[in-house]
């Protein structure tokens, strides 16, 4: 399919809370290089920054961060900074806390509730920002989040934090979110190749009560962090993108959208071509044939 000239609006708008944002955003943990998360090659400074400012001018207002997506000399944040600053008024940067990584990049004990309010103001400071439109409470583990989250909710009533998303969830930690404080967003890994009837029902849920769907590893699938396998996978995958002449990751993102209104894409990428592709896919429209032969990938035995 055709990419140069199709922007984020192809993929419609949704609203975080106040926020209108399109459909299609952008994930920035790829912008550090090829490992984020285990100190590989660093990334280019100046092709990221050029990343991220053709991600605005490709229409895209929805940018997905945090404080611990970082590489041995690259930032996700400092480079947002760089790059955008003086932010658009209608550009909406989420991030996420919880986890943590010390300088060496080795992970740590995850945050307490007290020591929340600390990894929000690294993200403003890292950010130049004086209040963040979007905050999640990543959960690591833990069997209840609501101790968290509702130290998250005194930072909101604060003007620390504009709205609150929770991350890495199950649905009965999005209705013990919902009674603290208002949940706007649910960001969870979730894709084609990532079949969780779990994360399914939850993703229903989230569409019932008009809470956004985030996913990441959209693209990656089984790849993870590490990003797409050298393979683009399954062979239907291929003959539906054919018919399109499209990419198979274009294809793997037109199947998330149609998820329902309420999901949003966030797919990073460090590479400008890369870029104008995930963006385009807003403008893919699958037939339900497809979508139906794309379900059974997904939903196997169903």
């Amino acid at each position: 399919m055709t990419s140069q000239t199709i922007t984020a609006a192809a993929s419609g708008t949704w609203t975080l809370g106040d926020l209108p944002v399109r459909r299609i955003g952008f994930g920035a943990m790829r912008l550090t290089g090829s490992a984020a998360f285990h100190l590989g090659t660093p990334s280019d400074r100046d092709r990221s920054i050029a990343v991220l400012r053709r991600a605005i001018e490709l229409g895209v207002d929805h940018i997905d961060t945090a404080a611990f997506y970082f590489s041995s000399v690259r930032s996700a944040n400092e480079l947002i900074n760089s790059a955008l600053a003086p932010y658009a008024d209608d550009l909406v940067i989420a991030t996420k806390v919880g986890p943590f990584r010390d300088y060496s990049g080795e992970w740590g004990t995850p945050a307490r509730p007290d020591q929340l309010r600390a990894h929000v103001e690294e993200n403003l400071r890292q950010l130049g920002r004086d209040h963040l439109d979007l905050v999640y409470l990543r959960r690591t583990g833990q069997d209840s989040i609501a101790e968290h989250f509702g130290a998250l909710a005194e930072l909101r009533e604060a003007g620390l934090i504009r709205h609150l998303g929770i991350s890495s969830i199950g649905l009965r930690h999005l209705e013990e979110a919902q009674a603290i404080a208002p949940v706007v967003s649910v960001q969870n890994r979730y894709g084609l190749d990532s079949p969780d009837a779990g994360t399914d029902e939850l993703l229903r849920r989230c569409g019932e009560l008009g809470v956004a769907f985030v996913p990441f590893f959209a693209i990656a699938g089984k790849g993870g962090e590490q990003g797409r396998s050298g393979s683009d996978g399954d062979e239907e995958v291929l003959a539906v993108a054919r018919a399109h002449g499209a990419a198979p990751a274009q294809v793997r993102l037109a199947w998330t959208l149609r998820q329902g209104p309420h999901v949003l894409a966030i797919p990073g990428t460090g590479s400008p071509d890369h870029l104008v592709e995930n963006v385009a896919a807003g403008a893919l429209r699958l037939t339900d044939d497809e979508m139906a032969r794309l379900d059974a990938l997904h939903r196997p035995g169903n």
